[in-house]
């Protein structure tokens, strides 16, 4: 069911109006803080904790805690939701450290509901060392970069209603109920797509955590259960149809050095002996896209290449792949969502390594030597890895530590959750 937006506007107002008095928002707090399931939350805080559980965990989020967790977090936003829910922080002006402002009342009422900020630190319309921490928790929580600055988008995420939140998280422990007591192998990697983030995991316990480009919405990355049976190093790139007729096409059309420049070549399928000549071809012809859609456009291994140093390969239908990029800059990104369906992952050779592990012959230094040579060498791998591609947008790490993420696939059942619609 989809909640309309201003609904949710509606709602949110009329929060901000039952919280508008001290009194009010002291009352809606002290209901909160005595409820007995949060008793056991710590309210010892200073510059340095908040008052729920830390956000970071090597807690797998296919584990049966995590699934607890959920079902507790959504039992606490329930409770949240009887007692009046959150105030509106209104967002009228960046707020930061130091920061002297009558929307930082409603902004300390809003993480001490949330849990991020202890009901110890106080209320007062400065912007403290203590709230300062809060922010930067929340923000972990959400996967905003912890700067500790209240800007558009963590007003954004601050500001979606407690009973969206609790729809949100009751529609993920769903998909977490699929998988979280399932057994996924001692060793397997989870790709979470809203996160954009990959675990590798082992024995119960998450070993590596990696920053992930996944598919645009116009390109969404697939849902799959697979096993990484293959590494590629130096590998050449292959591009798929849809990019030689969306892209490849028009760029030769406004420069027709481009192939050339980018190392890709031209062969027909199952023949790599006779390259065809770029300059043969009328790209501006209407009927070119349908014709060099059927061609196999191949670029060398190297630093430009497409994929970098190595592909990780694995059966499935959607014929996407993991892999490494030239363009590193994009990790840095807020929102990682940027490839053709496709996994990009940051500190890939960490990855591989750990992949490759059990696979004679191939240490980090072997890697390393082998892709400085610049030759492509595929390597099957001795015990093939268990890989998940997933969309889970609410998770708990533990009690007061809730996780949300942008549903940028639109898959939750409310448009108020795509907030990337308005970045």
């Amino acid at each position: 069911m989809q909640i309309k937006r201003r609904h949710l506007l509606a709602g949110a107002g009329a929060m901000a109006l039952s919280t508008a008095s001290g009194a009010r928002a002291d009352d809606v707090l002290q209901q909160i803080f005595n409820t007995r399931s949060r008793s056991a939350w710590n309210d010892q805080f200073d510059g340095r904790y908040s008052a729920g559980q830390t956000v970071q965990t090597n807690q797998p989020i296919f584990s049966p805690a995590t699934l607890g967790y959920v079902q507790q977090a959504i039992s606490d936003y329930q409770m949240i939701e009887a007692s009046g829910g959150w105030p509106v922080v209104p967002s009228t002006t960046k707020l930061e450290l130091g920061v002297v402002d009558p929307a930082v009342g409603p902004l300390r009422r809003r993480l001490m509901i949330s849990g991020d900020l202890d009901r110890n630190a106080g209320m007062s319309n400065a912007f403290d060392s203590y709230v300062n921490t809060a922010i930067k928790r929340f923000q972990t929580r959400h996967g905003l970069p912890s700067d500790g600055v209240v800007g558009e988008y963590t007003f954004k995420m601050m500001n979606v209603p407690v009973s969206t939140r609790l729809m949100q998280l009751r529609t993920n422990l769903v998909r977490l109920e699929t998988m979280a007591n399932s057994f996924l192998g001692e060793r397997y990697v989870i790709v979470n797509i809203p996160a954009a983030e990959i675990e590798a995991v082992e024995n119960g316990r998450v070993v590596q955590r990696h920053t992930a480009i996944v598919g645009k919405v116009s390109r969404q990355t697939p849902i799959l259960n697979s096993k990484i049976n293959q590494i590629i190093i130096n590998p050449y790139w292959n591009a798929p149809e849809s990019i030689i007729r969306k892209d490849i096409v028009p760029l030769m059309q406004k420069d027709p050095n481009y192939l050339n420049e980018n190392a890709i070549r031209i062969y027909k399928h199952g023949d790599l002996e006779n390259e065809i000549d770029p300059r043969s071809i009328d790209w501006h012809d209407p009927a070119t896209p349908d014709y060099v859609g059927k061609l196999r456009f191949r670029q060398d291994p190297g630093k430009i290449n497409a994929m970098a140093s190595v592909k990780i390969n694995f059966p499935n239908k959607h014929a996407v792949y993991m892999h490494d990029t030239p363009q590193q800059g994009l990790f840095n990104q807020l929102m990682r969502f940027e490839s053709s369906g496709c996994v990009r992952v940051q500190n890939v050779r960490d990855l591989v390594v750990w992949l490759m592990r059990d696979t004679p012959g191939w240490d980090r230094r072997s890697i390393e030597s082998q892709i400085k040579t610049g030759e492509s060498v595929p390597v099957e791998l001795s015990q093939p890895v268990p890989n998940y591609f997933t969309y889970i947008s609410a998770w708990s790490t533990g009690r007061g530590a809730v996780h949300f993420r942008d549903d940028i696939y639109g898959r939750d059942g409310s448009t108020d959750l795509q907030l990337s619609s308005a970045y």
